[in-house]
């Protein structure tokens, strides 16, 4: 861009003409300008009508060609590990437990003063050795320091022996295994929790402002925080909500993961929800399913929620006016969470379940009836297309685990959005990096051909879905009276991509009147973020830009 870009510190009160560019925007297809004043979208429209506006602005823009969207929502966000990831240690790019070793060992060796080492990403499932490091290898490769090290899913760990002598009882704990396999269960979150209780305030807050700067780098402006009781801790959420408050940079919303609904609501949660455990995940054999996995002969996962414990937690939120949010994967999990909001309902009536618009995470595993059900109850699908991309396929993870049969029905996404179901999309980072553009791709080209959804649809669902599911239906589009939630993207030319051709091809013709965006194909060069913008007060700039 010609003109250089106030600080992130700046204030949200001056008024900015953006001109020469692409704004993506329902109110005029073809809008070349917009005009932001006091945190809000005032008017968008052609370079002509832009004239008028010039002279009365603080500041005038030249986009240079540069296309504007609404910034992005990430809807399932772990923050302070996403930090760690990014600052710490992550085995997500190890082709090999030999790799993986190795990362293991350098990390250690740099960072000796640290009285915990943590990690994240390692996937068995993807090296050829086809098992993870045992206690006694970590044990070699830190020297006997406490080590915890995450599979990419977050739902099962190894750790050293040291780590395991801060944890009294840990032995008798479900989920125990000694030495040769992770950690699940309540062993794994006892582990969890001595792990980030051993991490100094001043390491989490560094974590935390890693995360949120990368977020903002990637033309995030808000992230779904989803924190709780087995996955964080209350000085953890708190602290992070305390920084967004504080500091410039991506809105933070949050989710506290708890049965208490009043705790909820003293944390300055806005649901009790988000990683509620329903069940666990399908790369650690802990998501609940109807019938066994393929390659865990007898094992259908575990179940951490029936349906009348579901029910009694959708009311107790619904009436202290909290969203209820669920993490359920597996069939007989999503199942139990269609049952326990349906009999909510029964108790309280459909219209108040609905306009609750309570969640469900993941939700991979679905069928023609729960699908219908979640239209019925009014749930939202807060899913996480890069799932699929990293996982999906014949010859991926999910056939592993299932068969290829089962596997090729999940995350059925058009059936979703046919029924009329509401998406929020979202990363689940770090079990996923943040990547929106890369997660909208994942989604227009889903590896099973019949669950592919438009660009279009998929952009939509990774920016006003994520308003959607907070209860916003007021952003997420940059028209008149929308909050200034925006970013500034380096693109080649727009095009509209859709599964079906004779739509796409009716959506390109002027007519249509449809804004266009980034060509999603596999391959292309995703969009370079120049500028984002949150509430009218800039939280990033791309150097030399």
């Amino acid at each position: 861009m010609s003109e250089s870009m106030p600080p992130a510190s700046s204030g949200d009160h001056r008024t900015v003409l953006l001109r020469g560019g692409e704004v993506h925007s329902p109110a005029d297809p073809f809008a070349t300008a917009m005009v932001v004043e006091r945190g809000h979208v005032a008017w968008v429209g052609s370079e002509g009508a832009a004239d008028a506006f010039a002279s009365g602005v603080d500041e005038v823009v030249d986009l240079e060609g540069a296309l504007v969207t609404p910034a992005f929502v990430d809807a399932h966000v772990h923050t302070t590990a996403t930090g760690f990831a990014l600052t710490g240690l992550d085995l997500s790019s190890a082709a090999s437990l030999a790799e993986a070793a190795e990362l293991i060992r350098a990390h250690a060796a740099a960072r000796p003063e640290d009285r915990i080492l943590i990690g994240h990403g390692w996937d068995a499932s993807r090296w050829p050795e086809r098992r993870p490091l045992t206690r006694a290898e970590l044990d070699e490769l830190t020297g006997g320091r406490p080590l915890y090290l995450t599979r990419i899913d977050v739902h099962s760990a190894v750790v050293t022996t040291a780590l395991l002598d801060l944890v009294p009882g840990i032995r008798d704990l479900d989920g125990f295994h000694d030495g040769q396999r992770p950690l699940t269960g309540d062993a794994h979150h006892a582990v969890r929790a001595a792990a980030f209780a051993a991490v100094s305030p001043l390491q989490r807050t560094e974590a935390q402002r890693a995360a949120r700067l990368r977020a903002a780098s990637l033309g995030i402006g808000t992230l779904h925080e989803c924190g709780g009781p087995r996955i964080s801790s209350e000085d953890d959420f708190t602290g992070l909500l305390d920084l967004a408050r504080e500091e410039a940079g991506p809105r933070v919303v949050g989710y506290w993961a708890d049965l208490d609904v009043e705790r909820a609501r003293a944390l300055g949660a806005l649901g009790a929800a988000g990683d509620l455990f329903a069940d666990g995940s399908l790369g650690s054999h802990t998501a609940c399913l109807h019938e066994p996995y393929a390659d865990h002969a007898g094992h259908s996962g575990s179940a951490h929620l029936d349906a009348a414990a579901i029910a009694l937690h959708v009311v107790a939120c619904t009436e202290a006016g909290l969203q209820a949010g669920f993490h359920a994967i597996g069939d007989a999990a999503v199942t139990a969470v269609v049952e326990g909001v349906r009999a909510a309902a029964e108790k309280l009536g459909l219209a108040r379940i609905r306009a609750a618009r309570h969640r469900v995470e993941h939700v991979e595993m679905l069928t023609p009836e729960t699908i219908a059900a979640f239209a019925e109850l009014g749930l939202t699908a807060s899913v996480q297309p890069a799932f699929d991309a990293l996982w999906g396929g014949e010859e991926g993870m999910y056939a592993d685990r299932l068969g290829a049969e089962r596997a090729r029905t999940l995350n059925p996404y058009a059936a979703l959005l046919r029924a009329g179901v509401p998406l929020a999309f979202g990363s689940d980072s770090p079990v996923t990096p943040l990547d929106p553009w890369g997660t909208v791709r994942a989604a227009a080209f889903h590896r099973t051909p019949e669950h592919r959804i438009s660009a279009r649809a998929a952009f939509t669902a990774h920016t006003r879905g994520g308003w959607r599911a907070v209860g916003r239906d007021d952003a997420g589009t940059l028209v008149p009276g929308a909050p200034a939630d925006y970013a500034v993207w380096r693109t080649e030319e727009l095009v509209v991509q859709a599964p079906d051709d004779r739509v796409a091809r009716w959506s390109t013709d002027p007519r249509s009147g449809t804004p266009g965006l980034p060509d999603m194909s596999p391959g292309v060069e995703l969009p370079v973020c120049l500028r984002t913008v949150v509430y009218g007060q800039t939280v990033f700039v791309r150097p030399n830009e």
